[in-house]
């Protein structure tokens, strides 16, 4: 077979079933069989996963690869997909999620001769966890998914959970300051050229969350664009879900994600999770934009060496919200920033919800005045962060009064 255009990669783990509707609607598509080829990544089956698979090879071109059960590893299997795939265009699917016959054409139209590297995040209709919609289950059973789509597209109940974040921003996903945020392996598309400089997917992340924003936010960073297309759909095969342990888990991996990204973005989707939030990331960075313009170079100077003026010499301090601080001025301090342009060399920066410093690395810990139009929404994540990182915690200016 010549190269095909297209690969489709899809993980599974022990949904036969579910698997082989992917696959039907796979066989329906109107783009040639000779010009796509599917990829199943199998992270560790103990059904007959394969020989289902198996019996696809007479209506698609189908690869399978298998890694030994040792846990939640679907960035693993996804990354092993992707080494076995031969097009220029990766698309990925999750197990159960059915298309319509022109979902690879438009995944395809979408990248069209497109010079700049695109990231196409495809619509997933049904696709709420919290709260799936009654009877979607029943429907797929009984009609086509285009037939799914064209009764229900306008019921509240059968949207993508992602819906009223995409209309915020127009479904323009570049639009947002954070479309890395949006992009999921559910139902999506990127350059093979992409996907391999980035690295893949983190394997690193071993239980489920997160492992695909951080894959998003890698391509970002490399300048790759993103761009919503509502026409590429899937709809997605309801099936359970533990809840509760998904979201223990997405809290487990924002430490992972912190870890490799120390900076105040992450910092940010560290304090929403743990404090039971999602949505807001992009309102939450938003603000700390708007207000990191308006504290400008606060000079804090005064407050921070009055605030110190009784502690021992040679005692560790850390200083956050330490902005353009002069190192002269409290001598081996720590500074702390969140304006990365203001921080001196060895600066950290970082809002202080959760540093990269270690615990007790600080006798004394000062809290600037500079925090001020961040105290009000996070205080207890600042002084919880302070209180960690040194027992003496100093609150200066209008942190003190507010506090």
């Amino acid at each position: 077979m010549a190269t095909p255009k297209v690969s489709v990669i899809i993980p599974t783990y022990n949904r036969r079933e579910l698997l082989r509707r992917s696959l039907y609607h796979l066989t329906r598509q109107r783009l040639p069989a000779g010009e796509f080829e599917v990829v199943v990544a199998d992270d560790g089956s103990s059904d007959d996963t394969k020989e289902m698979v198996e019996s696809y090879r007479d209506r698609l071109t189908i690869k399978y690869c298998y890694q030994a059960d040792l846990g939640y590893r679907v960035s693993a299997a996804r990354n092993a997909g992707a080494r076995l795939a031969e097009a220029p265009i990766l698309a990925f699917l999750d197990s159960g999620v059915q298309v319509g016959p022109d979902w690879l054409t438009l995944h395809l139209a979408a990248h069209g001769a497109r010079t700049e590297p695109i990231a196409v995040t495809g619509y997933a209709f049904g696709y709420n966890p919290p709260n799936p919609m009654p009877g979607i289950g029943e429907a797929l059973a009984e009609m086509l998914p285009e037939e799914v789509v064209e009764r229900y597209r306008d019921d509240p109940a059968f949207l993508d959970i992602r819906h009223e974040q995409m209309a915020l921003c127009g479904f323009e996903m570049d639009r947002r300051l954070l479309p890395w945020t949006l992009f999921w392996p559910i139902n999506c598309s990127l350059r093979a050229a992409d996907f391999h400089a980035v690295g893949g997917f983190d394997e690193d992340y071993v239980v489920w969350g997160l492992e695909d924003m951080e894959f998003g936010l890698r391509l970002w960073q490399r300048g790759v664009s993103f761009e919503i297309s509502r026409d590429a759909w899937a709809v997605e095969s309801p099936h359970e879900r533990d809840e509760a342990r998904n979201w223990e888990w997405m809290q487990r991996n924002i430490r992972i994600f912190l870890a490799r990204h120390p900076e105040p973005v992450v910092e940010i989707g560290w304090g929403l999770l743990n404090s039971g939030l999602i949505w807001e990331w992009e309102d939450e960075y938003r603000r700390l934009l708007d207000w990191t313009a308006r504290a400008g170079d606060r000079d804090v100077t005064a407050e921070v060496v009055a605030a110190v003026s009784d502690v021992p010499a040679g005692a560790r301090i850390a200083v956050v919200g330490g902005g353009g601080l002069r190192p002269e001025a409290v001598p081996g301090a720590v500074l702390v920033d969140f304006d990365r342009a203001l921080l001196p060399e060895g600066g950290l920066h970082a809002i202080g919800l959760r540093t990269t410093l270690p615990g007790e690395s600080a006798d004394t810990v000062v809290l600037t005045s500079r925090l001020a139009g961040l105290w009000e929404r996070w205080s207890p994540q600042l002084l919880a962060e302070a209180r960690r990182l040194g027992h003496d915690v100093r609150i200066c200016g209008e942190l003190g009064e507010a506090a």
